[in-house]
């Protein structure tokens, strides 16, 4: 096993410094009692209460999470079964342009896609709301859903479903019965994409939203055009928690079942 020298040590260490130093300063000034946010005015929670008594932001953080979590779910059909369509296909008629529009929004600028999608909705009156923030997310969403799905699909073992077969399957059963289950980490992991990027996005939500529905990522935005304020950093905080503990969470449990699978092959052997 190499050991790290002194210039990778250093480089690693400047590194993750001038990625966390900034959050880690974030985190620290959400308990800063002053009112101005690059001014220690002494340790308090006050702005976590603020934060929950701000109506604006509890209704655009609703807003983002049931918009997260319809479009993240409507990309994860639609790029699955683009992705088996890829894989299984074969060489079918129109696959070179069908591929072309799946991996398309992957190198799309994002305003050149938000502004498409705004005209849109424009020309088939459609009102711009949750829905159209819902469609616009899942349009560009299910594309790395498929490619996520595709890579799985790629080395999967195409003799376990037709043994299923073989024992009197039909081609849905076995694909729900042997398929599925074993591209499931695969499909969840598109899901969890499709979500993070769903929480994640400004450019495109900002032309398919309309004055009844504005997410958090726009209200933040929009605030901080005013300037930065404490309940910024109380969100921000609560935004990075959450991450971690999802990530702390999904590395614990990939851990378990790893460990499971090597005991359940020992106990066969």
């Amino acid at each position: 096993m190499r050991r790290l020298s002194a210039f990778n040590v250093v480089s690693l260490t400047f590194g993750f410094a001038f990625l966390y130093i900034p959050m880690l300063i974030l985190v620290v000034y959400s308990f800063n009692a002053s009112r101005l946010v690059t001014v220690w005015g002494g340790f308090s929670t006050r702005w976590y209460g603020e934060l929950v008594r701000n109506e604006a932001f509890l209704e655009a953080a609703w807003v983002t999470l049931k918009v997260g979590l319809i479009s993240s779910t409507i990309a994860t059909v639609l790029g699955t079964m683009a992705a088996i369509a890829m894989v299984r296909g074969g060489r079918f008629m129109g696959r070179t342009l069908f591929s072309g529009m799946i991996y398309a929004p992957l190198v799309m600028p994002e305003v050149i896609t938000g502004l498409s999608l705004l005209l849109l909705f424009i020309s088939i009156g459609l009102e711009r709301g949750v829905m159209t923030i819902v469609l616009a997310h899942a349009t560009f969403s299910m594309c790395y859903v498929s490619v996520v799905v595709s890579s799985r699909l790629a080395s999967f073992d195409v003799s376990l479903e037709e043994a299923a077969r073989d024992l009197g399957c039909t081609g849905w059963d076995a694909f729900r019965s042997v398929t599925l289950p074993i591209i499931a980490p695969a499909v969840v992991s598109g899901w969890l994409l499709a979500f993070t990027l769903s929480l994640d996005d400004l450019v495109i939500a900002s032309f398919t939203a309309g004055p009844a529905a504005t997410t958090l990522p726009i209200r933040i935005f929009s605030s901080v055009r005013l300037g930065v304020s404490p309940e910024i950093n109380a969100l921000s905080t609560i935004i990075i928690a959450l991450v971690a503990t999802g990530v702390i969470a999904a590395s614990l449990t990939t851990k378990r079942a790893i460990l499971r699978r090597q005991a359940e092959e020992r106990a066969a052997a």
